[in-house]
């Protein structure tokens, strides 16, 4: 191996984040790693940021390549590897002067395969601090005993034991090398979990830290505000979870399996569709809000991805009478005629219910506990449907298969 590290930035369209992710990289206090920037095909001025960086460090490496997805950038970046290890970090966003020499650190100490951490989610100039669920050192036995079986659904809906993103991670490249390859460019929805869940099926050691060294940017143009065509976001996460079900059949039981993967595909229906699903005559025939019923006055709490598209389909089909929607995020944003307020803005006489947009339970439970002190009614925060049955129900309707495959022509989602 050349270098210790090798650290993969697949780059489109964000000249405006751009030089503070590399100044980050490039300020790190360890030194023995080797910077590749992708340009997959940026039609504005990325390429020549890239190119100037070069010019001055011998540390970072180019790659120009036509536009293919973020998947063959991350596959570009690691053909062109020379590290023993692997990090991925995503252009818009920013990492610690630490990173590297933590990471590299807790990989060497404990031999590991993959290394997971912390990270801040920067929004609006506000940062929070994300911890993972579990740290500590896990061996083989207990990855596949203990980790894989709560991997992507731990029994709370919908929580993950180990987070999807690749780029709080580090990997070992002759690993890396056996799974990424394999994942379809197709698979363009959560594209993080194919290749993070893949790559644990076939760790042997993984350490599992606390500390947050990655600044992810959360913005508000990278949150899709309405679907038009849901047969190929269904399609496209089809792809995602029939994958992950190939992938992990070896490893892990069919029935465990089998709902890790249904609760994951049905939490990603939910945010994508705003919660309500309809049929081409936009009638409802899904309903996740339990005890919510048509025209019943709604507070919608969260401005994130589920909330606007709660927003954007009730825009569609009038099926709440939306009442306020409120965040502690609070910034402007308008969807459908309804603005961002903020938490101070409601009392209890003017709601039937609140919905809390989130598929994370720990997120929910903490808003839940902030509402109540604020003397909202908490008997009136909604829970979603998550009996095992009805899920499974709605997604042979929707139209997928005993593996997760959506079953249309491919032709329909060109």
């Amino acid at each position: 191996m050349d270098t210790a590290i090798s650290v993969i930035v697949p780059i489109y369209k964000i000249e405006a984040y751009l030089p503070k992710c590399i100044d980050s990289l490039l300020n790190q206090s360890f030194t023995d790693f080797e910077l590749i920037l992708v340009n997959d095909g940026s039609p504005d001025s990325c390429p020549m940021i890239c190119d100037d960086y070069a010019k001055v460090d011998a540390r970072v490496k180019v790659v120009h390549k036509e536009n293919g997805g973020l998947l063959s950038a991350r596959k570009e970046g690691l053909k062109n590897a020379k590290g023993k290890y692997v990090a991925y970090v995503d252009g818009d966003d920013w990492v610690d002067t630490y990173y590297l020499d933590i990471l590299f650190k807790l990989a060497e100490a404990n031999s590991s395969d993959l290394v997971v951490t912390g990270h801040f989610r920067e929004f609006d100039g506000k940062i929070e601090t994300i911890s993972p669920k579990l740290t500590g050192i896990f061996d083989e036995n207990e990855i596949r005993f203990s980790i894989l079986p709560k991997a992507i659904y731990n029994g709370r809906f919908c929580e993950h034991e180990i987070s999807t993103y690749v780029w709080n991670k580090l990997f070992k490249k002759e690993l890396l090398d056996q799974v990424l390859f394999d994942v379809p460019n197709e698979i363009i929805m959560g594209e993080d979990a194919a290749i993070t869940y893949s790559y644990l099926a076939i760790s042997k050691k993984m350490t599992v830290s606390g500390i947050p060294l990655y600044y992810y940017r959360q913005r508000h143009d990278s949150i899709v505000k309405s679907i038009e065509n849901p047969e190929k976001e269904y399609f496209r996460l089809g792809l995602l979870m029939s994958f992950l079900k190939e992938k992990l059949s070896g490893v892990l039981g069919e029935d465990n399996l089998t709902t890790q993967i249904k609760f994951y595909l049905y939490s990603q229906i939910l945010v994508r569709s705003g919660g309500l699903i309809y049929d081409n005559s936009e009638n409802i025939f899904f309903n996740p809000f339990l005890k919510v019923n048509k025209h019943s006055k709604i507070v919608v709490y969260s401005s994130g991805s589920f909330g606007q598209h709660i927003l954007s389909t009730n825009f569609k089909t009038e099926f709440f009478k939306i009442i306020k929607w409120i965040d502690v995020d609070y910034h402007h944003l308008d969807v459908g005629g309804n603005f961002v307020k903020p938490l101070s803005s409601i009392n209890n006489s003017e709601f039937d219910f609140l919905i809390i947009a989130t598929i994370d339970p720990s997120i929910h439970d903490s808003i839940k506990m902030e509402l109540g002190l604020m003397g909202i009614d908490v008997n009136k925060i909604v829970d979603i449907n998550t009996n095992e049955k009805d899920i499974s129900e709605l997604l042979s309707r929707l139209g997928f298969d005993d593996n997760f495959n959506f079953k249309i022509e491919p032709k329909v989602v060109q």
